[in-house]
């Protein structure tokens, strides 16, 4: 708890700070407002954990990875294996995701990235094609559908402006990401097109990464009150997978893939690895009727092509799904009272084909197994918003989830078509915001989080249909306050929150490396988030425009809860996966001719990597630098250059851990310092 007293000292010198920074440089900055969805409130009196995520601290980031940026965020946690191979939680643990994203949903442009069968292919996005992120932490199912973790929303860059854009960095073991992008405004009509390439030969045998993306959005103002607008995108993926090793080899050769041992050959013999091909589209229309009534309706689909050379077999998945998600909005605006209310519904039915074959050094052999799977996720929500003479917001919401899969086998023994329905959730959610003064609020919350499992959990690669799995779910209760000045220099915020999850879903391993899932009874999670943001100087007169320093704090304290395993008792023991305590500080320093400087510290305690807790990956510093100039021009053309180095103290870690591993096989090396550089031009 140390570092917590740090940063509540901290904390408290800001504040007192921000009370002396000389008048001539302080300026007012702009106020931060979530969009929410479709429902834009400045973060300051928001009832919901939310974070946000702008373009410029995106841009601080290295641009060829989400991983950085994603772990800039309070409660959140995202790994990467291997390049390309993302993992991602939110207040919980990747108990759930060998690889992939589970029970968190994910929306791009308002419209559903996760499919009906509950799974996320964000690593198909190119990072460049994300302008900002807010992240809601905690259960969210009030109107985005079933989950326990919480719910991403990813915006596209604005159309209403005129550009032409083109980058190229280049960096260690092989790094080479390129983008272009074009984006046009006409009188009624605006579209992007923008594409990217990028590969990587990873730090490790069997590591190499490829991308090939293309998106684009177009939007049709066709008349005063509506607009009409499309967002696709085509996504080329592929990377290897190296596998985890023990202690031993770690210690021996970290670079190494996992090796062959007198049974199972090795991971550079079977060419392990993920081909993704993914096509993703949506059409969706808005209207507003008048000043209290809006519309909104949606179209998407998204079709993927999956395969999976693996240890032990070669998986290939064929999935396509189709939804539809509208409301009506209606809003109400008086001096002292403020009224928005949604009702609508999300339905989407995720068909799945999925086969298993031997995997003979890369190449799909005699067939072990051939299922089809349906799933079909649809909820109806409703949520209403009472906002008091601008200083109690009340938020009242609630969803009726609907969730059933459908299986069919042909090899290798038939089975007719079956369905298995689960018990319909109504999932509510009570939360309001006070504001005590014009710059401080205090908040509180009480929801249920909900999530049935994947198809991916129902038909692991053990090549089984598994029909005891339950869905989790659970009651998070938490409380929080923020700070935020008048001149929004200087923000703080707290959380406090506790989460009680029943039948948890974890990963297990046979003897083959094949994996299931099962049930394992409950978790306790209560946790502690803060975070700091403040500008020591914003004066573009002077030679230093510009410092900014944010500081987080994330303190986990979540345990097993009546979990038994075989003949073993894991109950209060630390979930697995999950740090106790992770601090990340980061500093921008601007100076004139847009030249900037930025270093970020992450500091991660030790992870129980298996749920006896009696192998743990150990703490780790990682400092990361970047430093350029945004504002080069020559002639009419504007050039951005950049250089950055990772891992500058050269620790030795895991960037994601597999969890529970057979014969102890937990570590993932993540690469030493490494050096980037690139360079943008924009007309």
């Amino acid at each position: 708890m140390k570092s917590t007293f740090t940063f509540l000292f901290l904390l408290l010198y800001m504040v007192g700070f921000t009370q002396v920074i000389k008048p001539d440089t302080v300026k007012k900055l702009d106020e931060v407002v979530i969009k929410g969805y479709y429902n834009p409130q400045p973060l300051l009196r928001s009832v919901s954990a939310v974070s946000l995520i702008d373009s410029n601290q995106i841009r601080n980031q290295q641009n060829n990875s989400l991983v950085s940026t994603f772990n800039t965020v309070t409660g959140v946690r995202m790994e990467e294996r291997s390049p390309g191979s993302y993992r991602l939680s939110m207040r919980g643990s990747l108990l759930r995701s060998p690889f992939g994203i589970r029970n968190i949903k994910i929306y791009i442009d308002d419209l559903p990235l996760t499919d009906a069968g509950g799974n996320t292919y964000l690593n198909a996005i190119d990072p460049t094609a994300i302008q900002s992120i807010e992240i809601y932490k905690g259960p969210e199912a009030n109107i985005f559908g079933a989950n326990t973790g919480g719910a991403v929303l990813i915006n596209s860059p604005e159309l209403n402006q005129n550009k032409i854009e083109g980058s190229i960095t280049a960096g260690s073991f092989g790094l080479f990401h390129q983008t272009a992008n074009i984006r046009r405004r006409f009188k009624n009509y605006s579209f992007s097109v923008m594409e990217g390439y990028q590969r990587s030969d990873g730090y490790r045998q069997n590591s190499a990464m490829e991308r090939k993306y293309f998106q684009t959005a177009h939007q049709w103002d066709y008349s005063a009150k509506g607009n009409l607008k499309l967002f696709a995108f085509y996504s080329d993926l592929n990377y290897k997978t190296p596998g985890g090793l023990t202690l031993m080899q770690l210690e021996q050769d970290p670079q190494s893939a996992r090796p062959a041992t007198p049974t199972i050959p090795g991971a550079v013999t079977q060419q392990a690895g993920i081909y993704n091909k993914t096509t993703f589209a949506g059409l969706s229309n808005t209207y507003q009727f008048n000043n209290n009534f809006k519309h909104v309706i949606a179209l998407f689909t998204s079709y993927t092509d999956f395969k999976n050379p693996f240890i032990t077999n070669y998986e290939k998945r064929y999935e396509s799904t189709l939804g539809l998600r509208t409301f009506i909005e209606y809003a109400q605006l008086t001096n002292q009272f403020k009224l928005n209310a949604q009702v609508g519904l999300e339905s989407a039915g995720t068909k799945t084909q999925v086969k298993n074959f031997n995997n003979n050094a890369g190449q799909p052999a005699a067939m072990q197994a051939a299922d089809w799977l349906k799933a079909n996720q649809d909820f109806a929500f409703a949520r209403i918003n009472f906002d008091l003479n601008q200083k109690l917001l009340v938020e009242l919401a609630s969803s009726l989830n609907f969730f059933n899969y459908k299986y069919e086998s042909f090899f290798p023994v038939a089975v007719a078509a079956q369905q298995r329905k689960f018990s319909k959730q109504l999932m509510p959610k009570i939360a309001a915001s006070y504001l005590i003064i014009p710059t401080l609020s205090l908040r509180a919350s009480v929801s249920k989080g909900y999530s049935p499992p994947t198809i991916a959990e129902v038909r692991s690669s053990d090549n089984n249909i598994n029909n005891d799995l339950q869905a989790e779910l659970g009651w998070n209760y938490e409380t929080g306050l923020r700070f935020n000045t008048k001149n929004n220099r200087f923000y703080a915020s707290a959380n406090i929150f506790q989460y009680q999850l029943k039948d948890a879903i974890v990963r297990r391993l046979n003897a083959n490396d094949a994996e299931y899932f099962i049930n394992a009874g409950g978790t306790k999670q209560r946790g502690i988030e803060l975070e700091t943001s403040i500008w020591i100087i914003r004066n573009h007169a002077s030679l230093i425009s510009g410092i900014q320093f944010r500081s987080n704090y994330t303190y986990n304290h979540f345990r097993f809860n009546d979990f038994e395993s075989g003949n073993a008792v894991f109950s209060g023991n630390r979930l697995t996966g999950v740090p106790a305590n992770v601090l990340l500080s980061n500093i921008l320093f601007e100076f004139r001719k847009e030249i900037y400087f930025f270093a970020q510290h992450n500091y991660t305690s030790a992870i129980p990597l298996n749920d006896a807790n009696t192998a743990f990956a150990r703490r780790y510093h990682l400092l990361e630098l970047k430093t350029g100039i945004r504002d080069l021009k020559i002639n009419t053309v504007k050039f951005e250059i950049s250089l950055g180095v990772n891992n500058l103290l050269n620790e030795k870690y895991s960037l994601g851990n597999d969890l529970n591993a057979v014969g102890n096989r937990y570590y993932n090396p993540a690469a030493g310092i490494n050096f980037y550089s690139g360079i943008a031009v924009k007309l």
